[in-house]
C-alpha cells in the first residue's frame, strides 16, 4: 500500500509499539515470545518514514519500569532492542539510544550509541528509559534526552490511551493517535491513518 504524502507532514513522530505480549498470548505463545515479532515491523516503519520525509522519529524500546517483569521477558525485549538497533545502525540513519546506560539493565552492546552515530533520518530508541531519570538531568543542567527535539505526533499501538512516561517534555504539544491493533500486526495503512488524522488537527499550539 502506498503512503499518502500530500499535505502537512510532522517533522518528528514518536512511536509506542505496544501489545507484543497480548499478541503472543492470542496465538498460544508465551508472553516473552512476542517481542521478537516486533523487530521486522520496526524496519518497515523506518523505511516508510524515510520515504515520506520525516526528519526524526523516537521509538519506545523498554522502560526502567519494564525491567521489573520476569527475567524471560526482560531478556526477550532486551534482545529485540539489540537486534533492531544493531541492524538499523548499518543503514542510513543517525541512531541515538536514550536511557540509563549506567544501569546493568542497559545492554552493553548499545552503549556506543548513547551518543548519536551515523547520518540520515534521526532515530531515537528509548532503552531502559525512565521519565524521572530523564528529568533528573535538570539537576546538573539539562534533560538527559536533550538531543531529542519536540514531538509533533505520537502513534501508539495496542489501544492504550496514555503516554506511559514517553518523553514527557518533548510530548508537551504532541497530538496522540491510537491504533487498536497490536504492534506485531503493523501495516503501512496505520501510518496513512495517523497522517490523515494529524492533518485534521488544530496545530495552533495554544496561540
Amino acid at each position: 500500500m502506498s503512503i499518502t504524502t500530500n499535505g502537512r507532514v510532522p517533522r518528528h513522530i514518536g512511536f509506542i509499539p505496544d501489545g507484543n505480549r497480548r499478541w503472543a498470548l492470542a496465538r498460544g505463545l508465551g508472553k516473552q515470545e512476542g517481542y521478537a515479532f516486533g523487530v521486522e515491523p520496526g524496519f518497515a516503519l523506518i523505511d516508510i518514514c524515510q520515504k515520506i520525509g520525516i526528519e526524526e522519529i523516537s521509538i519506545y524500546g523498554f522502560t526502567q519500569d519494564n525491567t521489573r517483569r520476569p527475567a524471560t521477558q526482560r531478556e526477550s525485549f532486551s534482545k529485540a532492542c539489540i537486534d533492531f538497533a544493531l541492524a538499523v545502525a548499518q543503514t542510513d540513519v543517525a541512531l541515538l539510544v536514550v536511557g540509563d546506560d549506567e544501569s546493568r539493565m542497559f545492554p552493553a552492546e548499545l552503549k556506543r550509541y548513547a551518543r548519536r552515530q551515523g547520518k540520515g533520518i534521526k532515530v531515537n530508541l528509548l532503552v531502559n528509559y525512565g521519565w524521572e531519570w530523564d528529568l533528573n538531568g535538570l539537576k546538573t543542567g539539562e534533560l538527559r534526552s536533550h538531543d531529542v527535539s519536540r514531538l509533533d505526533l505520537i502513534v501508539r499501538w495496542g489501544g492504550g490511551r496514555r503516554l506511559s512516561g514517553f518523553l514527557p517534555v518533548q510530548s508537551v504539544y504532541a497530538d496522540i493517535f491510537v491504533i487498536d491493533a497490536y504492534w506485531p500486526d503493523f501495516e503501512p495503512s496505520h501510518i496513512n491513518e495517523a497522517l490523515k488524522w494529524f492533518r485534521q488537527q488544530d496545530r495552533t499550539l495554544g496561540g
